[in-house]
């Protein structure tokens, strides 16, 4: 059993008592006061706390709204403060926690992930804490400012990598905001040892692998874990995204993305009955993979406005045509996941009617064609922790299906523990008494929805083997479950299927399932947009697929065996195990 963390944190206790405990916000929110909670330098051997780092400022009615939580008005206090290596030089690591108003404080800690290259989100998830009573925290990993994101410190030259920043991305960092942030927060609020100090996490995306770093090592110090979208696998989530360009280059057919904007549309259109309700969404994605043909959609008429360019995007000239033959073949085969030269399978892809973002082309004006764009999440990937010399890929030159699968694997060797984060016995976490509340957009564009499906069924197939694969499932979902979002896009509402519901109320989920044993049997989800905005449906649990009735008014969680398959994948390109 792993020693208490709390056995060193007792030394700091003694500045902090009860009959100094502050009783309102301004109090509570002092630099002096806060400077007086943070835990003593020896805490966590080899790190040393800078007291004299710490701000702290008061705020508040200030209205928040996101989909990870209703919009809300909140005050809290605002606390950043700075630690260090011992032995680094140079190092500084930055923390942000806001505080809740010592009435308001629930005997709650609220640790929070980020996204693609950068550990934190911003402050776009802490006001989730606040509203549900919680001190809330994130960090900076030591690169350089809450902004700045790890790639900027992954290489200390070409060829040359920064193994320290790679290990705080990896799990390091997340590991000790959770250590500092819970041991400041039980002495600002002056909590007893004997006092319980639940501790959740939430995370998409990056933030959601994040989150399984610290379940799958620590399990045994977590009391719940919501975990969006995760993407672990980093060499085959990371590789994927540069598929749909080698599937471009393979096909030599460049499609304008307004053509597979028609593809996806037609494939809503088609498969949005199959799931018992038309609604515009498609909730059964898996129907729609065993009895849609996309070869539907040749010869339909699209047309798209010009568009302007973006932060993001480029901008495009008016498009207009018919669904090509190449267009449809182009959207099978991303569609169908990689394979190699040999016809094995390396990976799996999204789900159909998901867009097709990793595909989209650029428009070069000189000659009047669209061409590659090396997508820029896959390209940097290669660039920065293959390569190892930068962070962008210029050209996909002499790359094949091959290539990828080469990268894949060569990415999970070198990288297996720190961004793989796929370990599938979660025991420690499970006899702790932890929960984890997973959801998944089913159009997830970005990282493919059976990711989260092949690691719940890894951690079945692992800790309950020996059982029926019912009797498994049913075993597994008594602690941890996992929700496909109808629908959703990444880690968000959908404008393609914008009466998609989402579960925007998942802390308070897990707080009723962890604190008062109320099992989320379906998980509570509203449409935040569209014709049903506001209306409240229900999530099903894995491996229940939603199935709606009676003219769509009323919706079952049934067991399909044929669609459960569907999504089940022999990745029998690869040497070994892939969890």
């Amino acid at each position: 059993m792993r020693p208490s963390i709390w056995a060193p944190f007792t030394l700091g206790l003694a500045t902090v008592t009860h009959a100094a405990t502050p009783s309102t916000l301004e109090e509570l929110c002092t630099v002096s006061y806060a400077q007086k909670a943070l835990p003593p330098s020896e805490f966590i051997q080899g790190i040393t706390i800078d007291s004299d780092s710490v701000t702290a400022s008061v705020v508040t009615e200030s209205t928040v709204s996101s989909v990870d939580y209703p919009t809300a008005t909140i005050n809290y206090c605002n606390v950043t403060l700075a630690y260090s290596h011992d032995g680094i030089d140079g190092d500084r690591v930055l923390l942000q926690i806001w505080l809740p108003a010592p009435t308001n404080f629930q005997n709650r800690w609220l640790s929070t992930g980020g996204g693609g290259y950068a550990i934190n989100s911003g402050t776009r998830m802490l006001p989730e804490g606040i509203i549900y009573g919680a001190a809330s925290g994130l960090t900076d990993g030591g690169f350089g400012g809450f902004s700045v994101n790890t790639d900027s410190a992954m290489l200390l030259a070409n060829g040359t990598l920064n193994y320290e920043a790679l290990y705080m991305f990896g799990y390091k960092a997340h590991r000790e905001l959770s250590l500092i942030g819970k041991a400041f927060t039980r002495n600002v609020y002056g909590m007893a040892d004997s006092e319980k100090l639940y501790a959740y996490y939430h995370g998409c995306s990056e933030g959601g692998r994040e989150g399984w770093s610290q379940m799958q090592r620590y399990g045994d110090e977590w009391d719940g874990a919501i975990i969006g979208a995760p993407a672990f696998r980093w060499s085959f989530q990371q590789t994927q995204h540069l598929f749909s360009n080698i599937v471009e280059k393979t096909l030599d057919y460049y499609p304008p993305p307004c053509e597979l904007e028609k593809i996806v549309n037609e494939t809503i259109i088609a498969c949005d009955p199959l799931d018992g309700k038309t609604d515009g969404v498609v909730a059964r994605t898996d129907l729609c993979l065993l009895h849609f043909d996309p070869k539907a959609v040749i010869g339909k008429k699209y047309s798209c406005a010009a568009s302007a360019s973006t932060q993001y995007t480029a901008a495009t000239p008016a498009q207009s045509g018919t669904v090509s033959a190449k267009g449809v073949e182009v959207a099978k085969t991303i569609i169908n996941g990689l394979h190699d030269s040999q016809g094995r399978r390396v990976y799996f892809s999204y789900q159909p009617s998901a867009a097709f973002d990793d595909a989209q082309t650029q428009y070069n004006a000189a000659t009047g064609k669209w061409e590659l764009s090396v997508n820029q999440l896959g390209g940097e990937y290669i660039a920065l922790l293959v390569n190892k010399n930068g962070t962008t890929l210029e050209s996909l030159d002499g790359v094949t299906y091959d290539t990828l699968k080469d990268w894949m694997i060569s990415g999970m060797q070198e990288f297996y523990s720190t961004l793989q984060t796929t370990w599938p016995d979660l025991t420690p976490f499970h006899q702790a008494g932890g929960k984890v509340i997973h959801y998944h957009g089913d159009a997830d564009f970005s990282i493919p929805t059976a990711s989260s499906v092949r690691y719940w069924e890894s951690v079945r197939s692992t800790m309950y083997g020996n059982l029926s694969y019912k009797a498994g499932a049913n075993a597994l979902n008594e602690w941890y479950r996992l929700y496909t979002v109808p629908g959703a896009g990444h880690c968000s509402t959908n404008d393609a299927m914008p009466n998609g519901p989402w579960p925007q109320t998942n802390l308070a989920a897990m707080i009723e399932w962890v604190e008062k044993g109320v099992t989320p049997v379906t998980l509570n989800a509203t449409v935040l947009q569209g014709e049903y905005e506001g209306e409240n449906q229900q999530l099903c649990a894995w491996p229940l697929r939603p199935l709606w009735k009676n003219k769509g008014k009323t919706m079952d969680c049934v067991y399909d065996q044929a669609s459960i398959d569907s999504w089940h994948y022999d990745l029998d390109a690869v040497p070994m195990s892939v969890y």
